[in-house]
C-alpha cells in the first residue's frame, strides 16, 4: 500500500510534468498508470445520505432485512485494496485471506456490480460467481485483470437481460505455483478443497449481501479451474446451484494424490455425479460446459454429460465456433448461451418498491 508521503511525491512530479510537457503530457502519464489509485484502500460499502457509508459490513445478519432471502453482511470487514478499475468506474479489490478453517492463507479479489451500490439495492441480496482460472492459478487470479473483460461483461449481459448482476470472486486457484491441487484436501497438504468450500464463501458473506440460500452461489472456471468448479458443485450441491466449466479437467490428476486412491475417488466428479443422481430428494445442479471447436476433450466431455446429466443434475454444452483452450474464447462462449442459461436459475436482487 502507497504511504501519504509516496502518493505526495508522486503528485509533485506529476504537476511538474504537466507544467514543463503541457496538457499533451497527461495521456502519457496515463500510460505509465500514475494517475491510477491501485494499492489504495478501497471499500465496497454504498455512500451514505451523511458521507458515511451504508450496507457494510458488521450492519446486520440475516433479521438485517425483512426478506428472508437475504444475508446482511455479518463481518468481520476485510481490508481491501483496488487492484484494477473499470471504466463505470466499479473497482476490483483484493484482499489477504486467512482461512480460519482450512488453515490456508491466500489472495482474493472482489468485484461488485453498478447496481450494488445503488439505492434501490440497498437491502438485497446479490448473487455470486466464484471465478477461477486455468493453470497455476497463483499467485495470480487472472479474472482479476481488466483485459479478458469478464467483468464488462457482466455489466453489459446485465443491461441487456441475459445476465444477472453477479458479484465476482476471484481466489487464487492453489497453494504454489509448483503444484496442483485439485480444489481438494489431499492428505498432507493445504486444505485447497475447504479453502473453496468455506472460507472463500465465508469472506463474501462477511462482506457482502448475499442469499441465504445456495441459490445464489455459482462457480465458473477454464481448464483445471473448470474441473475445480464442477467438482464443488457436484460435491457440495446443498451450498451450489450452479457452474460454468470451460474446457474442463473430468478427473483428479494432481501427482499428489499418489498413495490415496480413496481420498481421490471422494473427489472424482464422476463419483460425486453417481452419488448426487442415487441421493433421494437430491438438490438440482445446472452444469453448463463449453469447450471450443479448436481444442480437444469435446468427445470425452459429450460422454460425461450423456451419462450423468440426468435426474438432478441438469447439463448445457455451448460449443464455441473457433475457440480454443484460452480464456477469451469462454468469455465469447458465455456471450452466445451460456450465461444466459445459467442466468434462468439463479436470482437476481430485487430492487425496493
Amino acid at each position: 500500500m502507497r504511504t501519504r508521503a509516496g502518493r505526495r511525491k508522486r503528485f509533485l512530479w506529476i504537476g511538474a510534468a504537466v507544467v514543463v510537457l503541457g496538457l499533451a503530457a497527461v495521456p502519457v502519464l496515463n500510460a505509465f498508470d500514475v494517475f491510477s489509485d491501485n494499492g489504495d484502500p478501497m471499500s465496497f460499502d454504498r455512500p451514505g445520505p451523511d458521507g458515511g457509508t451504508s450496507g457494510g459490513a458488521g450492519k446486520g445478519g440475516p433479521s438485517g432485512t425483512a426478506d428472508p432471502r437475504v444475508r446482511m453482511p455479518s463481518g468481520p470487514r476485510a481490508e481491501f485494496t483496488t487492484a484494477n478499475t473499470l471504466d463505470d468506474g466499479t473497482k476490483i479489490g483484493v484482499t489477504t485471506l486467512h482461512g480460519k478453517k482450512s488453515g490456508f492463507t491466500g489472495k482474493v479479489w472482489v468485484w461488485a456490480p453498478k447496481e450494488y451500490y445503488e439505492e434501490k439495492y440497498a437491502k438485497s441480496a446479490f448473487p455470486v460467481l466464484i471465478a477461477l482460472p486455468g493453470g497455476p492459478g497463483y499467485p495470480v487470479n487472472y479474472w482479476m485483470g481488466t483485459d479478458l473483460k469478464l467483468q464488462s461483461s457482466i455489466s453489459e449481459w446485465s443491461k441487456s437481460g441475459k445476465s444477472k448482476p453477479f458479484i465476482v470472486v476471484m481466489p487464487v486457484l492453489n497453494a504454489d505455483n509448483k503444484n496442483y491441487y485439485d480444489g481438494s484436501d489431499i492428505p498432507g497438504q493445504p486444505k485447497m478443497g475447504t479453502w473453496m468450500s468455506d472460507d472463500v464463501p465465508d469472506l463474501v458473506k462477511a462482506n457482502f449481501r448475499t442469499f441465504t440460500s445456495r441459490d445464489g452461489w455459482a462457480f465458473m472456471g477454464s481448464s483445471s479451474g473448470a474441473f475445480v468448479g464442477l467438482k464443488q458443485v457436484l460435491q457440495h450441491p446443498d451450498r451450489f446451484k450452479a457452474v460454468i466449466a470451460s474446457g474442463p479437467d473430468l478427473r483428479p490428476d494432481s501427482p499428489l494424490w499418489r498413495g490415496h486412491e480413496r481420498e481421490m475417488r471422494a473427489n472424482d466428479p464422476e463419483q460425486l455425479a453417481k452419488s448426487l443422481i442415487a441421493r433421494p430428494g437430491a438438490p438440482d445442479v445446472h452444469l453448463a460446459f463449453q469447450i471450443g471447436t479448436k481444442e480437444g476433450g469435446r468427445a470425452k466431455l459429450e460422454a460425461f454429460m450423456k451419462k450423468y446429466g440426468k435426474g438432478p443434475i441438469k447439463t448445457r454444452l455451448q460449443v464455441i465456433e473457433g475457440g480454443g483452450h484460452n480464456a477469451r474464447g469462454y468469455v465469447r462462449g458465455m456471450d452466445d448461451g451460456t450465461m444466459e442459461w445459467i442466468s434462468k436459475v439463479i436470482p437476481g436482487p430485487t430492487p425496493a418498491p
